[in-house]
Parts: structure tokens; C-alpha cells; sequence
């Protein structure tokens, strides 16, 4: 868990390689924020930086920040985590997420820089005291930009009139934002988990646990329902029927609406190796390419910007519309994803549901002792053995963790006796090759 020493030291640290004089930080509603975010405040301060507040915001929205002022910026969030965890996001002057480079420097220096107990924080430093004021750029381009791309027949100011929606915030950053906006736009709008507390976030709601939203969409006949993380970059969402729609279907609904209007730039979507087969056969059943990734929204973002493509994300419902943002953006996301179901003529359940046929995927994480690397390169064979005997009904996927001591099998085939089979022996060849 990160304390106040450690997050001063971190930004210390940090300082030097944001590549901005000003920094801007935002945090969620974790009862550790106020804290870290002053701690983290005084360690940029001590590095020469000048630092604003944005209080209790959004990660999109401090990305938005970012990115209009050419500023750097930070998050302290630990997203869907529980309330007792949390950590700092790090965003480089322009809203991007550092690479690899700057984030082995920043690892470096602050790993040989020692904790600071105690420094002291210019005296004009606070949060604002309108919980919503931090956002309020964010909210206005959003809005804004949401607008400019409707149609005649959506409304002009209004391109969500008719949706009857309910969303969940998570008890996070979202809180103060979301309801506001949709009804904006011209949603009705029921809301569950908006009222944080520093210790609610997360706790059985939001985009990691959408019961509640999946029964109150179902119980009050609502048009669809969107599902936020704490720190509000990503979404999943409720079809009228109460199916999750995670950000694959996402990704279909929009891809293919971006592509059908010709604003869908190399008709190309970018998508990490995770994504479904569904998905992937959905966007190529419309003429469009799939570009995969490593795990991870900053490859996906990568991605577009090295090849100026628009449209990316991952399956967590981090999606990304280059166009408009610089990172993942929940409440953005699940407008457009509306609004592209609505120039359908659909519901957004019944838009999915025209576009995807999932297939079943079945999901290890094998301990191991040994090195995750070596033992997946052991194994290059048998895994190219069961991708062949799949072939195009299926996907193979075995790769080491960057994170834990495991081995991470995926296996997707629209046969759900062949994939669990198939990936039952891959379990099998993890282990033996572990004691090797």
C-alpha cells in the first residue's frame, strides 16, 4: 500500500520526466485521496514544478487537461480496486500515458530516492471546493463534441432523447458527472451508486460487478444501462434485455458505425490479444481490419497514434476515441455507443446482438516456479498445435503474466467443449513444462 512518504518521493522523482513545468492531479473518491494527492503535490512542488488541483475528478478528465494546455498530469486512483488500495497514474505533458522508457526512469529514480517524511506544500495548494469544478472542461468538450457529431434525426443538442437509461458510478469520480451529462443530451437517466463515501468505491457495483445495474434495467424496462470503474475510464454496459455488453460488443457497435459513416480512418480497429473471436469476425463481416496489441489501453493508444487510426480498446471497456481523447473515457464510450445503436434503428442490446456471436473463452492463470518466459517459449509447439487443430473456429493465447507468477491461458472456439478441452491441455503442458 502507498503512504504518504513514498508518494512525495515518487513525485520528486517524477518531476523530471513529465516533460511540463505545470502539473494538474486529479483523484477518485478513496478516503486516501486528499492525502496522497497533497503528499504527491509536495514531491512535484520540491521538483520545480507547478502543480493546480482538480480535485475529485475522472482520469479522462484530467487527460482533457492535459491535452488542451500541453500540461502534464496525475491521477491518484487505484480504478476498480477496492477502497483500501490505492496508486498514481502518471500522465506525460499532452495527456499520454508514459512509455516504457519514461517509466523505467521514473522507476529508477524514485527507487533511489529516499522517502520524505515530511515537506512543505505552498500554501495556495487545495482541492476545489465544488466537488465538480475540476471537471467542468471536461464535461463541456464532451458535450460539445457529442453534439457536433449527432444527426438530423437524433436532435441537434439532444441525440439521446427517447433513451431511457440507468447507470452506475461506482460510488467514484463519475458521481458528480454522469447523470448530468446524459440528461444533457436528452436521456432519461436512473442512477444507482452515487453517493461515495471514501470507503464505498467499487464495493459490489460498477463495471466489475453490474448486478445491480443488469436488475434495475430489467425491473424498470430502461432502454439500457452503463456500468463505470472508480476513476470513470472505461464502461461496460446493459443491454434492455439484461446481457453485460463488455467493451468488445462496445467496440463492434461503434467500429461498425464509424466505418458505415466513412469516419472510420484506415478501417482499421485496435484491439489487444485478449479481444473475442466474435469481435473479430464482426468487424471483418464489415470490411474492417483488426490490428492487435500487447494487454494494455497505452499499446492500444500507441497504436492509433503510429498509424492514425481513430477507433481502439480492450475488452475491459477501456476504449479509446483518438479524436476525442487521449485515454480511456467511460461516459464518452457509452454515449457513442448509443448514439451508433440509435442510427441503427436498434437498442444497444439489440444492436450487439445483430453484430456479435461470441465465442466461449476459457481463461487459466497456471502458478508457476519458473521463469513465465521460458516456460511459454518451451511450449511454442504444443500452442501452435492447438491453434491448428482450432483453425478459424478458434484462438489460441498463452503468455507469462507482467504482473504475477503465472502463465495465462485463453482459449476461444465457438465449440465450448472443444475450448475448454483444448485448454485443459495446455494447463497440463504449463505445468510439466514448469518442473522441467
Amino acid at each position: 500500500m502507498l503512504d504518504e512518504a513514498a508518494v512525495r518521493a515518487l513525485g520528486r522523482a517524477a518531476a523530471a520526466h513529465l516533460g511540463a513545468d505545470r502539473v494538474v492531479i486529479g483523484r477518485d473518491t478513496r478516503e486516501s485521496g486528499p492525502s496522497l494527492a497533497r503528499a504527491l503535490a509536495e514531491g512535484l512542488i520540491a521538483g520545480g514544478l507547478d502543480v493546480t488541483s482538480l480535485g475529485m475528478v475522472p482520469t479522462p478528465a484530467v487527460a482533457h487537461e492535459c491535452h488542451v494546455d500541453g500540461v502534464a498530469g496525475a491521477v491518484v486512483s487505484a480504478s476498480h480496486n477496492p477502497w483500501f488500495d490505492n496508486g498514481i497514474k502518471l500522465f506525460t505533458a499532452g495527456g499520454h500515458k508514459l512509455d516504457d522508457r519514461v517509466q523505467s526512469a521514473v522507476q529508477e529514480t524514485w527507487d533511489a530516492y529516499p522517502r520524505l517524511d515530511e515537506l512543505t506544500l505552498r500554501p495556495d495548494w487545495a482541492d476545489p471546493e465544488d466537488p465538480a469544478s475540476g471537471g467542468r472542461r471536461w464535461v463541456g468538450a464532451l458535450i460539445a463534441g457529442v453534439v457536433e457529431g449527432s444527426t438530423e434525426e437524433q436532435g441537434i443538442d439532444r441525440p439521446l432523447a427517447g433513451w431511457s437509461l440507468v447507470v452506475d458510478c461506482a460510488n467514484g469520480a463519475t458521481s458528480p458527472f454522469a447523470v448530468g451529462v446524459l440528461r444533457r443530451l436528452g436521456a432519461e437517466v436512473g442512477v444507482l451508486h452515487a453517493s461515495p463515501d471514501g470507503r464505498n468505491i467499487n464495493e459490489s457495483c460498477g463495471s466489475t460487478h453490474p448486478d445491480d445495474l443488469r436488475a434495475a434495467v430489467v425491473d424498470t424496462g430502461a432502454d439500457a444501462g452503463l456500468a463505470f470503474d472508480g476513476d470513470g475510464d472505461r464502461v461496460v454496459a446493459v443491454g434492455d434485455d439484461g446481457v453485460v455488453l463488455d467493451g468488445d460488443d462496445l467496440l463492434a457497435v461503434c467500429g461498425v458505425d464509424l466505418h458505415d459513416r466513412g469516419l472510420l480512418t484506415g478501417d482499421t480497429v485496435a484491439v489487444t490479444v485478449m479481444s473475442n473471436l466474435g469481435l473479430r469476425r464482426a468487424l471483418d463481416d464489415h470490411g474492417i481490419a483488426v490490428y492487435e496489441t500487447p494487454v494494455g489501453d497505452r499499446h492500444v493508444l500507441e497504436a492509433l497514434e503510429a498509424n492514425g487510426w481513430v477507433l481502439g480498446g480492450e475488452q475491459s471497456g477501456h476504449v479509446i476515441f483518438r479524436s476525442m481523447a487521449t485515454t480511456g473515457d467511460g461516459l464518452l464510450t457509452g454515449i457513442h455507443a448509443l448514439m451508433a445503436a440509435g442510427r441503427a434503428g436498434r437498442t444497444l442490446g439489440g444492436r450487439v446482438a445483430d453484430l456479435v456471436v461470441r465465442a466461449p473463452q476459457v481463461l487459466h492463470a497456471v502458478p508457476v516456479m519458473a521463469d513465465g518466459v521460458a516456460v511459454v517459449a518451451a511450449l511454442a509447439e504444443e500452442v501452435a498445435e492447438a491453434g491448428a487443430e482450432l483453425g478459424s473456429a478458434g484462438r489460441v493465447l498463452v503468455r507469462p503474466s507482467g504482473t504475477e507468477p503465472v502463465v495465462r491461458v485463453m482459449v476461444e472456439a465457438f465449440d465450448a467443449a472443444e475450448a475448454a478441452a483444448v485448454a485443459d491441455r495446455l494447463v497440463d503442458a504449463v505445468r510439466r513444462a514448469d518442473r522441467v
